[in-house]
């Protein structure tokens, strides 16, 4: 039976940070705040996960990722995000290593979500000397690839490319299934497809991760976007929540699953809690009330947006939340918003995994907190 994120094993995992005597746990010996972990899918996970994104394409930064990520784990984030085209595939192997180190020290492969993406064109281990004649070779030579699959230069979400895409990130992670596989930036292909064929490429990608969930390959999949679903309903790059889970629907009835979707969420970045842009029902609605009502996971990302929002906000932000630092106050908004399951900042190093994880042991803001951000600090 292929391993994978559990419900009994991911509350196992929480369970270990609010009964553990602090001396038992590496570090500092966190105990997790109230609201630290939510359901989602029958799933205890994490209010802050781990992005695997940037990084030097070198040995040491590998050993740093895997030492980050390990240590995230041990902090209790048990939400672990990377994608193939991620420092060109040296990402994924760094949470395989991370992985292997963990399951002997008492955190097993069933208390993590593991998610990765497939979508963009990706080298291996470094940019070739001739890009062109390495995909050439690689994809569009073995038949895995028409050049009329490809968008943009270096997006394709042909069944054939996902299926070998997929194969690539289960052997980089070590891992006989993920639990969530996003099509990574969707909207990609809409700056070259009409909106009709642009569904018909979705489906039958869907059609793949249905067969592949059947097969035991991954548990879960869904949408990592940055611009599809923060854009107004009648944009060319928007992307439809409800059409989407139509098309699984179609295909896999209400078993589907569809059930994940990741988009920016940040301070500087608050489309999915206030923009009105998922046609439902009649109505316009934001992402995250269109996702709850259609059973969709939301997933933050860039949370600190890059590092931008860790320095120089307003004084009243860091006052209005309680905490010390302005990187702090910037994750602590991302992961708060109601509907926001998990807000994911990239940690490279362990310097950040102390620093983030400290709000592991902080409550996450209420509404009136949030309330009074939005009104500039005032009551």
């Amino acid at each position: 039976m292929s391993l994978h994120a559990t419900a009994e094993a991911t509350r196992r995992y929480a369970a270990k940070f609010a009964e553990r005597a602090s001396q038992d746990l590496p570090d500092q010996g966190r105990r997790a705040a109230p609201g630290h972990f939510r359901e989602a899918q029958g799933l205890a996970l994490s209010s802050i996960g781990i992005g695997t994104y940037l990084g030097k394409l070198d040995a040491a930064a590998d050993q740093a990722y895997s030492e980050a990520v390990q240590a995230a784990v041990e902090a209790g984030i048990n939400v672990v995000d990377t994608a193939i085209n991620y420092r060109f595939q040296r990402s994924e192997r760094s949470v395989a290593e991370a992985l292997r180190r963990l399951a002997g020290q008492g955190f097993p492969r069933e208390e993590l979500l593991i998610c990765t993406k497939g979508g963009f064109l990706a080298p291996e281990g470094a940019m070739p000397a001739d890009p062109n004649e390495y995909f050439f070779r690689e994809y569009i030579q073995t038949g895995i690839l028409r050049s009329a699959d490809i968008v943009a230069g270096c997006h394709a979400i042909a069944p054939r490319f996902l299926e070998n895409q997929l194969e690539r990130s289960l052997r980089n992670l070590g891992v006989e299934c993920v639990d969530v596989y996003y099509l990574h930036n969707p909207e990609t292909q809409l700056t070259e497809l009409s909106r009709k064929d642009f569904h018909a490429r979705v489906r039958a990608a869907f059609e793949f991760f249905e067969g592949a969930a059947q097969a035991g390959k991954m548990q879960f999949y869904g949408l990592a976007t940055w611009d599809g679903l923060r854009q107004s309903h009648d944009s060319p790059g928007h992307v439809s929540l409800t059409e989407l889970v139509r098309l699984a629907r179609e295909i896999a009835g209400e078993q589907h699953r569809f059930r994940f979707a990741q988009l920016p969420f940040n301070m500087a970045m608050t489309e999915a809690l206030t923009l009105g842009n998922q046609p439902l029902n009649g109505q316009l609605r934001t992402t995250i009330e269109a996702a709850g009502e259609l059973g969709i996971t939301l997933v933050g990302s860039a949370a600190l947006m890059q590092g931008q929002l860790a320095r120089n906000l307003p004084a009243f932000v860091r006052q209005g939340f309680g905490v010390t630092t302005d990187a702090e106050s910037a994750l602590q908004f991302a992961r708060s918003a109601p509907g926001i399951t998990t807000a994911l900042v990239g940690m490279c190093r362990l310097e950040h995994v102390r620093a983030n994880a400290r709000l592991v042991q902080v409550p996450p803001a209420t509404v009136d907190q949030l309330a009074k951000l939005f009104s500039g600090g005032k009551a």
